[in-house]
């Protein structure tokens, strides 16, 4: 199973277009040793040829022309998706979707509860119907398996997450389960297993058996401490109030990941603000001391 990082960053991607934070300004001026990510998504084949997109951000068009692997193949028009897998109706996961317009009828993985906001506060799916058009097919949280035709050996669980709706969704204010997912990916026929939740907020019970059982973890890896951006004048809110799981802290991501010795574990959906951008930084060093990684644009894993 092959496993590429189309975009690691958080929303807004890295720099920001309108962020002179500590981070944004020194990658523009040279001065930090880093690299600029765009907004997350992964995409996931088991024959390089057929590829499943896990989100589709608003940096799609050039992450999907800075990897050959996907690009066209056969006829004039063509592509190498064969379906998109949503985790939650965030703007950043799928505003993409405009961008692949011109295609075929997009064949979309998703809860009901996205389905909804993706209809309704972000009528994505509505406006897509008269372009390429839009064929939902429902997820369940209930980790039941299910496979998806064209991607062939993989098999995928998922469960719910303890999080908010986006900003723009009628039901904000009121969580319902499948707002947001964490998935299992297992290739078939070797058992090699990824489990991938770019935004975490809280480490239930069936999450933290999940991380227990699979050979990658890629998770959420957006703020380093949980008043990263009120420090920087950014923004009042906490992290852990917008449904993100800091990396340092008791209970903070590091901790939980210690407690996760046999999967190799990487950070994925890193926002600007975060010391662990700058390769050289005191946090870079605690994250590489305790044996985990920071995705970048164009990673690829293989398992």
């Amino acid at each position: 199973m092959k496993i590429r990082v189309l975009g690691a960053g958080a929303g807004g991607g890295f720099p920001q277009w309108n962020c002179n934070c500590n981070n944004c300004q020194r990658l523009r001026n040279g001065q930090l040793k880093g690299k600029a990510r765009t907004q997350s998504s992964i995409a996931i084949s088991t024959d390089n040829r057929n590829w499943l997109l896990f989100n589709t951000s608003p940096d799609i068009r050039a992450q999907l022309e800075a990897f050959p692997a996907i690009q066209p193949k056969e006829g004039i028009r063509d592509t190498g998706i064969k379906a998109i897998l949503l985790i939650d109706s965030q703007i950043d996961h799928t505003t993409g979707m405009l961008m692949l317009r011109e295609g075929k009828p997009l064949e979309v993985y998703c809860t009901e509860m996205v389905k909804q906001d993706l209809t309704t506060g972000f009528p994505l799916f509505t406006m897509l119907k008269d372009y390429c058009t839009v064929n939902h097919h429902p997820i369940a949280c209930d980790s039941s398996p299910f496979t998806i035709p064209g991607i062939d050996d993989i098999r995928i669980y998922a469960h719910a997450l303890k999080s908010k709706a986006p900003p723009y969704s009628p039901h904000r204010h009121n969580p319902h389960e499948g707002d947001n997912i964490g998935v299992i990916v297992e290739q078939i026929s070797t058992g090699k297993k990824l489990y991938y939740s770019p935004g975490l907020g809280e480490i239930e019970s069936h999450v933290l058996a999940a991380m227990q059982n699979v050979d990658c973890l890629m998770v959420d890896g957006t703020f380093w401490t949980d008043d990263e951006m009120c420090q920087q004048n950014i923004s009042h809110k906490k992290a852990r109030e917008i449904g993100h799981l800091p990396q340092s802290g008791p209970g903070g991501m590091i901790d939980v990941l210690n407690n996760v010795p046999n999967a190799r574990k990487i950070l994925i959906h890193i926002n600007n603000t975060n010391p662990i951008l700058d390769e050289d930084s005191p946090q870079r060093k605690i994250l590489d001391a305790a044996g985990i990684e920071v995705a970048y644009d164009g990673l690829e894993i293989d398992l």
